[in-house]
């Protein structure tokens, strides 16, 4: 592979990092994949999902971001005003100027002196964040930063997203790796210019390149992604005890796995998809939570995540001795997965604003 002069490909830190403190949430509501193809006339024995999770009125990116905030900060057991950088990676910012980092951080209890930012690069914006905070905690710039990848992701009414485009999110502490629950070894980023998913200015509802959007998009960018990081690294499949891929659908991640050899009980933990649909730029962050929920010390999780446009973030981690007594500082992922009130197309209709008064 070209490396254009460079040495190695992958991103290391000057100084070991790690993920300190972590959390998700995951709205209660749930619309099942049969409910909207019989508004659509669908068959339901082809639906993608079995259901996705779906924000209520008083939810959005911001509230969102907060919960899984709390619960990371939760986890890391530190003083919200250690952090010197709140960062949130998504593609449904409630505000079009006005960023949700500023908002997240004063309701977290952050210092005013910090890095804020918005991100967005689709569905990767999430792994973006935690890359700018793992550089700037490598770098010794602060001890603490936060990464969130949130979204409340849209589908246009009959679309085949409105199937998968679902709410959540996740938050990552990134602290000093004597801290961890998790070192991260190191990351890796691919990127192209890749059309397959877009939304102008204005535009409500984003379109997508159809079958365009597997090859030569996510499967292109998430396996060498992945490929690259484990050559780099001088790992194989069976290094890892879990892999955690972006999951924009559940048969997208599968055939990814197997492909690069990876087998299904490596992959089962970090696959939310078919439970709550793809929460964007959550989606392989979410899955990550999930397995650190249940990962024991010693085991290595490789994570990539993909975002339209297009470009993959792929992270090596290994598991730490602190997790089990962080783990149940805060809600686990399955405990809100288990939170469940299934609603019909017209509640979520109202929910989303779907019906335009005006």
């Amino acid at each position: 592979m070209e490396k254009n002069g460079v040495g190695s490909l992958l991103l290391k830190t000057n100084r070991p990092v790690g993920i300190v403190g972590y959390g998700a949430y995951i709205p209660q509501y749930r619309l099942p994949a049969v409910e909207i193809a019989r508004v659509w006339g669908r068959s339901e024995r082809s639906v993608p999902i079995k259901e996705k999770a779906v924000p209520g009125l008083d939810e959005d990116t911001v509230t969102m971001g907060i919960e899984a905030a709390r619960n990371a900060l939760a986890r890391a057991d530190i003083d919200p005003e250690l952090l010197r950088a709140v960062w949130t990676g998504s593609e449904s910012h409630p505000y079009a100027v006005k960023p949700s980092s500023t908002i997240i951080a004063e309701a977290i209890g952050a210092s005013n002196h910090i890095q804020a930012a918005d991100l967005e690069f689709a569905c990767k914006a999430g792994t973006e964040a935690m890359v700018m905070c793992i550089a700037l905690v490598g770098s010794g710039m602060g001890d603490f930063a936060l990464a969130l990848g949130v979204d409340t992701a849209q589908g246009k009414p009959g679309d085949a997203l409105e199937y998968t485009a679902a709410a959540g999110g996740a938050a990552f502490v990134i602290g000093p790796v004597e801290m961890a629950v998790a070192e991260i070894i190191s990351s890796y980023s691919f990127v192209t210019d890749t059309p397959d998913f877009w939304r102008r200015a204005y535009q409500h509802y984003p379109e997508h390149g159809q079958r365009f959007t597997g090859e030569p998009a996510y499967f292109k960018h998430v396996s060498i992604a992945a490929q690259t990081m484990m050559d780099e690294s001088g790992t194989t499949t069976k290094d890892y005890t879990y892999a955690v891929f972006h999951q924009p659908n559940v048969k997208f991640p599968r055939r990814l796995a197997k492909k690069l050899g990876f087998t299904d009980e490596q992959i089962k933990t970090g696959l939310l998809s078919p439970i709550i649909g793809n929460t964007y730029a959550g989606a392989s962050p979410v899955g990550l939570t999930a397995i650190l929920d249940e990962a024991v010390p010693g085991d290595r999780i490789l994570m990539v995540s993909y975002g339209s446009g297009a470009g993959s973030d792929a992270l090596d981690l290994r598991v730490t001795d602190r997790i089990a007594e962080r783990r149940y500082a805060a809600p686990t992922t399955a405990e809100y997965i288990a939170r469940r009130v299934e609603i019909d197309y017209a509640m979520y209709a109202r929910f989303r604003g779907k019906l335009q008064t005006q």
